[in-house]
């Protein structure tokens, strides 16, 4: 499939010509060949956004709503489609594709209903005769930089809220799913979006850094969000503090899911593989450290373990739970983790595997610090667990790391629970649930190295709006000199 940049409501070649091939992870066929944009498409992209930004700014809220629930129905009739582009570029399996396309209609949804919540207030002056008021507004044209691990939900959330506020944007497609981005701006231009509004660009591998850091630094771009590895959202940030940009950041996580003695262990165990397993543990919020109370450890271990040994792993186009990894080079840093765990004293307790980038569901009990599948992000089919002697251990293994975004708690003591989950630090705490959840209208956002800003529902708004204070005067007042 040839891929070309949307720019100023047109389907153009880069400037230069050049394109580069996708391939497919477990295939190694071409996936998709994608135009390689150059630092003259940028300029066309920022200028194509920040002309149409003055119309759409002043757009009334029920015709931003209109293109917005337009644009759902449109994506969910396109499912087909998305998941045959997220299977060969990214070896997703069928049951995530479509898990993806279904969220990221209900965010155009959610971000339709948001156009009239964008409200302000009146607040109380000192000053006679003074009406003043604090009055949100569009904040211009946006950046958005996309992964490709969910990559219709999160390119989707990266670009509706910015449109309902009255932004015009930019959506810089990953090198890894080019197809599958791109596919998100035509679902928009069919619902009417107008000219310039929704801009996608995609880029070579190697062009990345100079294409985002012309991005940022544009005078016309007013906002960045970014949501990827914790490595790069750091050089995000710094570029963004150089320039004085505003930057909404979801990072890198360590998801712990703790469970303690008195826990449901049939309910924890059933949370953990959804959490550790789904999309072969490649998302933000998988479960990547499973911390059991060492009262009930063998137990729950011997369940869990049993379970992960079931699940099927293979060619993503078949009935299986794991399909392929991102990359063969992402399969062998599993290889690297279960090496080193085991060469430090964990134990294997299921899967084990790699053939090719398809890595079983793999457990490691007795995981201790210093290994380095205790303090690095797997984002991949391999787990460790952790046994501590109580709740203070368990929290502060919980904490014993750089990233903050989603954890868990299993407790049939749901004051227990709540007093270990309102001491771990994190943006996101579930209990008696998995670490992996996600509701269009909820406030999803990390702490520490897993970043800042909220993206969903209202928290959004404060994220792509610029908060003005504005008053009316007595044109007559009184002044001291």
């Amino acid at each position: 499939m040839d891929i070309s940049l949307l720019i100023d409501g047109e389907d153009r070649a880069a400037s230069t010509g050049r394109t580069y091939d996708r391939l497919d992870p477990f295939t190694e066929k071409r996936a998709s060949r994608a135009a390689a944009a150059s630092l003259d498409d940028v300029a066309a992209a920022v200028k194509a956004a920040s002309s149409a930004f003055p119309a759409w700014s002043k757009t009334g809220p029920l015709h931003r709503r209109m293109i917005l629930l337009k644009a759902a129905d449109i994506m969910d009739a396109k499912v087909v489609e998305f998941t045959q582009l997220m299977i060969e570029e990214t070896g997703a399996t069928a049951p995530w594709a479509g898990f993806n396309v279904m969220l990221a209609a209900n965010i155009l949804r959610e971000a339709a209903s948001m156009t009239t919540q964008i409200s302000g207030e009146v607040i109380p002056s000192e000053k006679p005769g003074t009406f003043s008021m604090g009055v949100r507004q569009a904040a211009g044209v946006c950046l958005a930089i996309a992964p490709w691990n969910a990559p219709v939900i999160l390119a989707t959330r990266a670009i509706a809220m910015p449109i309902a506020c009255g932004n015009t944007v930019i959506l810089k497609a990953s090198e890894l799913c080019p197809a599958t981005h791109r596919l998100i701006g035509t679902v928009l231009t069919e619902a009417g979006l107008p000219v310039g509004v929704i801009n996608v660009l995609t880029n070579a591998p190697d062009d990345a850094s100079a294409i985002v850091g012309a991005l940022i630094a544009h005078p016309s771009v007013r906002r960045v969000n970014f949501t990827g590895s914790t490595k790069v959202g750091r050089i995000i940030a710094e570029q963004c503090g150089r320039h004085l940009k505003p930057a909404l950041l979801e990072l890198g996580g360590k998801a712990p899911l703790v469970v303690l003695e008195d826990a449901d262990l049939d309910g924890a165990v059933n949370a953990a593989i959804f959490g550790a397993f789904m999309h072969q543990g490649q998302i933000c919020m998988s479960t990547e450290r499973i911390i059991v109370h060492q009262a009930v450890a063998d137990a729950f271990v011997a369940r869990l373990a049993a379970r992960a040994s079931q699940l099927p792993a293979g060619d993503p186009r078949g009935h299986v739970v794991l399909g392929s990894l991102i990359s063969l080079e992402a399969a062998r840093k599993m290889d690297e983790l279960i090496a080193d765990a085991q060469a430090k004293g964990a134990r294997l307790v299921a899967g084990g595997k790699r053939t090719g980038t398809v890595v079983e569901a793999t457990l490691l009990d007795h995981v201790t610090s210093g290994m380095r599948i205790y303090e690095e992000e797997s984002f991949g089919p391999v787990k460790p667990i952790i046994r501590v002697a109580d709740d203070e251990e368990a929290i502060a293994v919980a904490n014993d790391t750089e990233y903050g975004l989603s954890a868990a708690v299993f407790s049939r003591d749901v004051q227990r629970a709540m007093a270990v989950a309102a001491r771990i630090e994190s943006g996101i705490c579930h209990i008696n649930g998995p670490t992996l959840n996600d509701e269009a209208q909820m406030p999803f956002g990390g702490v520490k190295g897993s970043g800042y800003g909220r993206f969903g529902g209202k928290a959004a708004i404060a994220e792509f709006t610029e908060l003005r204070w504005i008053t009316i005067e007595d044109p007559g007042q009184h002044y001291p000199f």
